[in-house]
Parts: C-alpha cells; structure tokens; sequence
C-alpha cells in the first residue's frame, strides 16, 4: 500500500468516526489517535519505505500546533500574569521534580543525580496534545488555556537546560556543541526581537495579498523551527514564530491569517500527528511491570495536581486550578528524548525506560478525554 492510500484511509475515518466521538465531547481529532492505537493493536503499520516520510509530515503537524499555540498566545494578558505564570512553573515543576526523584531513587536505586533528571523529565508536559481540546472549547485566550499553554512553553526551556545536563552527565557533550546550542537559543530571541522591533514599518513588505503573506509566515515558521533545531528545541522555536507572526502581523489581517492557519493545521497535518502518536504508543510496555506503572502515574498526578491547586487557586479558582493540573498531566513532549538518550548511552536499563514510556501512554490517553469530561461539567464555574 503506497503512502497515498494511507493519508486517504486516515482521513476518511478521521472524518466518519470524528462525528461519533464529539457526541461524548471529545474533539474529533482524536479519532486519528484512537485509529492509530487500534492500529497498533492489529500490528499494522505504515509500510517501512514510507516510515520517513510520514514521519516528517506526521512531526510538520505537531509544530503546526505549536505554531498555533503561539499564534494564539495572548502576550497583553501573560505580561500581566508573568509573576503567577512563572512561580506557578516552578512549583509544579520542582514539587513533581521532587517526588519523582525520591520515587526513581527507591524503586530503581539510581543516583540522586540520575533519579532527578528522570523524574524532572518526565514532569514536563506534551501540551500540543491538548490544543485541540482547548480550542475545541474555545479556551485558548481564557486564563485557564493561557496558564496551560505559557507553563508548558516554560518547561520547554527546562527541557533544554536538562539536555545539556544530560549530555554532561555521560560525557558526549562537546564545548564547541554547548556554544552551537547557546548561540542557536541567542538567534531565536535576536530574530524574534527584530521582528517585533520592525513591525512598526510593516508596510514596507507591501503583503497586497493573503497569498504572499502567507509564504511570509512559512520562511518564520520554518525558519524559527530549523534555528531551534540545532538546539534540539524545535518545538520551542514554533511556538515563538507564532507569536512573533502575530505581533507583526496587521491587525486588519489576524482573522484571515488565523483561517488559514487553522484550515492548514487541523484539515492536513494534525491529523497525521496524533495518528502517528497513537501508532507510537508501544501497548505491551503497560503489562510489563503494571504496579511500577502504577506508582508513577499516581505520585506524578498526586504531586502535579497538588502543586496546581496551591499555586493556582487564588488565580483560576478550585475547579480551574484541578483542569490546569490535568490538562498538565499530558505528556508526549520532547523530554521523552531525554530518557531515549540515556537508554541509548547506557544510564538507565530497558525496565526504567518501558515504565517511563508506559506512563507516557497513559497519559496520552486519558487526559485528553479526563479533560474534556471535566470541562464539560465545570467549564461555566471556572473564571474566565
């Protein structure tokens, strides 16, 4: 089967079962991810010739997301609430951090080092995941959606900080590749800040066209998206092209753009990214070690709800600080990589790496739906 039929297959159940699933308030773009899981499930896989391929548009989706993440991002609001946003960030962040190390260390006996790198890995959060929900709802710009996108866009710079770390610890982590990442992060902020810096004399570009603009927004975004890739934080640079793209935008020229973005992310790409994250949930690692699973899937909720509650109660409200700790819990981000990373150079065993994995898969699945279940019933209660 040729790579052409599988993108027809996909979106042709895309589109039928997506009609079912929003009846019980679940966006229907996830009918792609429950596709690719009972597509794991019948071992069927896309055919290895096409992997590659797929696998880059599938991965184009994800940061067409972030992208959007950005995009909708409203900087006015995260200025005002900069204090909460990063006090919030940190509390989550070191209290999850915290109880996943004591729990690595115990159960696995690794170093307090090791244990700490794992556990803060694991308690960053995958929020590409749950944009469409959020946006489903049409809580993207509310304080609940801007508090769960502005805290998962910070842990992405932890996750870089944790890279270095990690490349420290086993050695592979050359000078000269510790300035490529500094100088690439550098590049973004200086280009970024250009960008805003100029948009006073945005006429200059003469965009008499969405066309022309639109090819515009594809140089930030590709260009943004390869600077960050340098420093492994490719997702981090989508999501700062979107937000650089919409400050220099005209504001005469925001509703057309946002169209066009949105009718390119969720109608071609998204759903490739969440058929292909469904297709990468390995199922046999949940019946591995099922009470290890357990343990961290309860600690990590257990820490990350709490944090959110106390941080964020004042701010969102009791039902509003509960749908930030869950929308939090979704993983799939890029601190996966970090624990390929120490597999790959021998730090952790299999057994760690299938339990992390494992964890991962679980929240992948039942956030998304967890969310929307709540939001359905607490969503007129929770502060705007």
């Amino acid at each position: 089967m040729n790579l052409f039929f599988v993108f027809a297959i996909i979106f042709l159940i895309t589109f039928v079962s997506g009609r079912y699933i929003e009846r019980i308030r679940i966006p229907w773009i996830f009918a792609a991810l429950l596709l690719g899981i009972v597509a794991t499930l019948f071992g069927w896989h896309v055919p290895l010739q096409d992997q590659a391929t797929f696998t880059f548009f599938a991965q184009l989706g994800m940061y067409l997301l972030l992208f959007f993440v950005g995009f909708e991002m409203n900087t006015t609001m995260l200025r005002k609430r900069k204090t909460y946003i990063l006090t919030t960030t940190i509390a989550i962040i070191s209290f999850e951090g915290i109880l996943g190390t004591l729990l690595i260390h115990m159960m696995f006996s690794y170093s307090w080092l090791i244990s700490a790198l794992i556990a803060m890995s694991f308690a960053t959060v995958g929020e590409a995941v749950l944009i469409p929900i959020l946006d489903d709802y049409g809580i993207i710009n509310s304080k609940l959606g801007q508090s769960i996108i502005a805290i998962g866009t910070m842990d992405d710079i932890v996750e870089v900080v944790l890279l270095v770390i990690a490349s420290i610890v086993v050695g592979t982590l050359e000078p000269g590749h510790t300035f490529v990442v500094f100088g690439s992060l550098i590049l973004l902020c200086v280009l970024a800040t250009g960008l805003i810096v100029i948009k006073s004399e945005r006429e200059l570009f003469r965009f008499t066209k969405i066309e022309t603009l639109f090819i515009f927004i594809l140089f930030v975004f590709f260009l943004f998206i390869g600077i960050g890739n340098i420093a492994d934080v490719a997702p981090l640079g989508a999501i700062l092209a979107g937000v650089v793209v919409r400050i220099f935008l005209p504001p005469s020229r925001l509703k057309a753009i946002d169209s066009e973005v949105r009718t390119m992310t969720y109608g071609l790409f998204a759903p490739l990214f969440f058929f292909w994250v469904g297709t990468s949930l390995d199922l046999e690692y949940m019946a591995s070690a099922p009470l290890l699973i357990l343990a961290i899937v309860i600690v990590s909720s257990i820490a990350k709800l709490l944090a959110s509650f106390i941080a964020s109660r004042k701010e969102l409200g009791g039902r509003g600080s509960v749908l930030l700790g869950v929308g939090l819990l979704v993983r799939f981000s890029t601190g996966i990589i970090i624990m390929k990373f120490f597999l790959d150079h021998g730090i952790i065993d299999t057994q760690v790496y299938s339990v992390i994995v494992a964890s991962t898969i679980i929240f992948t699945i039942a956030v998304p739906i967890l969310f929307a279940f709540l939001f359905s019933k607490w969503g007129k209660h929770v502060k705007a």
